[in-house]
């Protein structure tokens, strides 16, 4: 019996739609992720792009389990002496650009090589409930129903 491996005209990619209202960020970020890598898929083969691309709205209503909201803390550095920075998942999501939570979380489930940064450009993630990608006839995925614990309850 021989391996499968995909061709890249054998691939399809459907449009996904995701409410990541009340959502909680890692699951909603592993899934997104494997579902972006095409890992849901039977003909996934790691070095093709057979991949769904994705829509996530309402990115500002994310939920963070336990006390992630205050006390975990995203660092970057700046490239200068003395320039590391700090900010809580709380300023993210007050500030102008609440997706980028988001967006960090599943940039950082997928591999950091060119095909990895390929898949990422297969996510959209907006911070209200309207999206630009209508006349692509996106299905909506309910993340919320596949487990419980996908979904807080506060």
């Amino acid at each position: 019996m021989k391996t499968y491996s995909a061709k890249p005209k054998d691939i399809t990619h459907k449009w996904y739609v995701i409410d990541a209202t009340g959502l909680v960020l890692g699951r909603l970020a592993s899934i997104t992720s494997m579902m972006i890598r095409g890992k849901h898929k039977p003909i996934y083969t790691p070095n093709i792009d057979c991949g769904d691309n994705i829509i996530i709205i309402n990115a500002e209503k994310i939920a963070l389990t336990g006390k992630k909201l205050t006390g975990k803390v995203y660092y970057r550095h700046t490239g200068h002496p003395g320039g590391i920075k700090e900010t809580t998942p709380e300023k993210i999501l007050a500030s102008k650009y609440p997706e980028r939570i988001i967006e960090k979380a599943v940039e950082r489930m997928v591999s950091r090589e060119p095909l990895g940064r390929e898949q990422l450009k297969k996510l959209k993630v907006y911070k209200g409930a309207e999206h630009p990608h209508q006349a692509q006839n996106p299905e909506i995925l309910d993340i919320a129903a596949r487990n419980k614990k996908n979904k807080r309850n506060s």
